[in-house]
């Protein structure tokens, strides 16, 4: 059942819409939410809800509960493939929990808000930048290390990175919402503005196996078993940022096992046809985020890189 949660008239006789999609069968009480599209350039989550609907209702009496997917809660942005809000100048990802007496977009986050919370669990799925792909991961406040990091295993994610407190920013969703005691996972795959399938679909069978872990969904889930993913806590992310500008060459995936002083890929210049540098590895690590776009700057960031503890 398509439900609208926000219309707000707009100037040219049109009107804003956050709309989301209820599903529900059998007598169970949990309720899981799938939150996508803050961000108009991060358009994974839109396979992901496609993808989760469309099995739900292939299979409905598997169902024992309410599955809400909410696909677009920045519309316009998706539109117009505009991170924030067009013409607010807004990341709408910073201005939760919102205020019912702000602007349009202060009052539609905070209607978002209200709408979420009382949830079993949200999972608040956003893509990478244009800049940057992203190996799938979870993101988790230390605050919530200890109730999340069991439950993001079951998603089938191959990396969990447990952030600081401090660089936690607490305007956004996940944290308005955990510090209210509605329980968000943040899940980040993937580079802006594509659509990678077999990501997405790996991550849709995570979401069934999540769902039958708490009960709600009685069917089959992913096919094959998940492997344990590494978790990433502490100061022990390496930040590799470009020392010259340039074009950035690249065949490096994330996902990927480096060892200290391996070659990530070259910074040249075309015009002269000379390499200006090279980006290598500090430290044995795990690639988890790579530069995607080619054009770069000096201080750029060109790869997140894990570093592996040595055995005790």
């Amino acid at each position: 059942m398509i439900q609208t949660i926000v219309s707000t008239e707009m100037p040219a006789d049109e009107h804003f819409l956050i709309r989301k999609n209820v599903l529900t069968s059998g007598s169970g009480k949990k309720r899981f939410c799938i939150v996508t599209g803050t961000h108009g350039d991060e358009l994974e989550g839109q396979l992901i809800c496609y993808e989760t609907s469309r099995r739900i209702q292939k299979d409905l009496q598997y169902l024992d509960g309410t599955v809400e997917i909410y696909p677009a809660l920045n519309p316009l942005g998706i539109d117009t493939i505009q991170r924030g809000i067009p013409n607010f100048d807004l990341d709408m990802n910073r201005i939760f929990p919102g205020d019912p007496d702000g602007t349009m977009a202060e009052q539609s986050a905070h209607t978002i808000i209200e709408d979420l919370q009382g949830a079993d669990m949200v999972l608040d799925i956003h893509s990478s930048n244009l800049y940057l792909r992203e190996t799938p991961q979870v993101r988790i406040n230390v605050l919530n290390e200890k109730d999340l990091v069991p439950v993001a295993k079951y998603l089938g994610i191959d990396f969990i990175w447990i952030h600081d407190a401090a660089t936690v920013l607490e305007a956004t969703l996940a944290h308005s919402l955990n510090s209210t005691g509605t329980p968000c996972l943040v899940v980040e795959l993937g580079v802006g503005q594509r659509i990678n399938h077999k990501m997405c679909l790996k991550l849709v069978d995570g979401i069934f196996n999540l769902m039958r872990e708490m009960g709600l969904w009685h069917g089959p889930a992913n096919h094959e078993p998940f492997e344990e993913p590494k978790i990433c806590k502490g100061d022990v992310v390496s930040f590799l940022n470009a020392d010259t500008s340039g074009v950035f060459l690249t065949e490096m995936h994330t996902g990927t096992e480096v060892k200290r002083g391996d070659l990530l890929g070259t910074i040249v210049d075309p015009l002269e046809g000379k390499i200006l540098s090279e980006v290598r590895t500090p430290e044995d690590g795990y690639l988890f985020t790579i530069r995607a776009y080619p054009i770069v700057y000096a201080g750029s960031l060109m790869a997140r890189i894990f570093n592996k503890q040595p055995e005790k």
